[in-house]
């Protein structure tokens, strides 16, 4: 199982995304990532990162996946702001569980007008 903390919902990925996902993880849970408030502090992210914990911990548990030796192939998709990943990753980690991130090429569009299109592909998971 993966889990999907990220501002990205598992339905939106691209076909090559959802396809790696399934042949690594079998299958993938989302947690929408919370809105973090610029003016929190170091406190108020540690908290919410411990709220998060128990989120991941109980998905993982409702899954029937033992947490304290989790497979290869559980893990947590974790992308966004960074003091909160950052602070998340740790607390995971002291679990054993696993971490990724997804790696993408960036192709810019420029338009007519000046401005930008910023497509992402999906290359893998690290």
């Amino acid at each position: 199982m993966l889990i999907n903390l990220s501002n990205h919902p598992s339905d939106k990925w691209d076909a090559k995304q959802k396809q790696t996902a399934m042949e690594e993880y079998g299958w993938v849970e989302d947690i929408q990532f919370p809105a973090i408030n610029p003016n929190a502090t170091e406190q108020e992210i540690a908290e919410l990162s411990q709220k998060y914990l128990q989120e991941c911990l109980l998905k993982f548990k409702m899954a029937n996946i033992p947490v304290s030796q989790p497979a290869h192939n559980e893990a947590v998709h974790i992308q966004g702001e960074f003091t909160f990943v950052y602070c998340l990753v740790n607390l995971l980690k002291e679990k054993k569980i696993k971490c990724i991130a997804s790696t993408s090429e960036r192709n810019v569009i420029k338009e007519q007008d000046g401005s930008k299109t910023l497509i992402f592909n999906f290359v893998r998971f690290r």
